[in-house]
């Protein structure tokens, strides 16, 4: 589901009016949030729930034992095994036929060739995003800056939470996890600022960049072609600075 989809301008309000004035209990938000968050993040394709879930289980867990232990190797091996897992699953879906292209390019020069061995997946989205999200919960709790949280929906709520799952910001757990633990009261003159923001950032990219969009992918896709640019014709160094001349191509 896109931010700028038809789905989500349905899907948006309709969660802003049952989370504050349906489920008014923390529990029942915070339960809210998660169902939403997986609604949002299924509408493409429900299996990648499966990937989100399992990175979710293994960093909550991995929160649990690191406080169970006090072993400093233990804890080393736990923290281990989740960064390992993660990263694996990162790794496997979205570096995987990159790394394998190019070691196979690399001994092309050598006269050795060999098929590069590739995986059929589609990339999940937003993986780099809640992934590093859940690593860092796992590292702030091995370096003791953040004590686990044993309520798992709200850590449910602070991995899927849907307004950055697939875009971004990375959250710290110090961060965004407390105040999935605290009440939260509504604020008018917020929901207000909030929407405005909404509003202006989908003038941004609906008004603005999609249209800036068509002129700048024509360019760069047929770039060697182009009539008209600036390019670097000449670098001189000295010991005090560098020189760049820059000449004009003509139109």
């Amino acid at each position: 589901m896109l931010f700028n989809s038809i789905e989500f301008v349905f899907f948006l309000p309709t969660v802003f009016v049952l989370y504050w004035f349906v489920f008014k209990r923390l529990k029942a938000q915070n339960l809210f949030v998660v169902a939403a968050s997986y609604l949002f993040y299924g509408w493409w394709d429900w299996r990648f729930l499966m990937l989100i879930a399992l990175t979710t289980v293994c960093s909550y867990a991995s929160g649990l034992l690191l406080r169970h232990y006090e072993s400093r190797s233990r804890r080393l091996a736990v923290l281990w095994c989740n960064v390992g897992l993660n990263l694996g699953i990162l790794a496997a879906f979205k570096y995987f036929n990159f790394f394998s292209h190019s070691f196979a390019a690399l001994f092309r020069p050598l006269g050795i060739t060999f098929d590069a061995l590739t995986l059929d997946l589609i990339l999940p989205v937003g993986i780099s995003f809640y992934t590093f999200q859940a690593l860092s919960y796992s590292i702030d709790v091995y370096r003791r800056k953040i004590e686990p949280t044993r309520d798992a929906t709200a850590f449910f709520a602070f991995i899927s939470f849907f307004p950055q799952l697939v875009a971004g910001p990375i959250e710290r757990a110090t961060n965004l996890l407390p105040q999935f633990l605290r009440p939260r009261r509504f604020d008018y003159a917020a929901a207000v600022d909030g929407g405005r923001m909404i509003l202006l950032g989908l003038f941004k990219k609906m008004v603005v960049a999609d249209n800036c969009a068509a002129a700048v992918n024509s360019v760069f896709g047929n770039y060697l072609n182009e009539g008209g640019g600036i390019y670097c014709s000449e670098v001189s160094s000295s010991r005090s600075r560098y020189t760049v001349i820059f000449r004009a191509i003509p139109i």
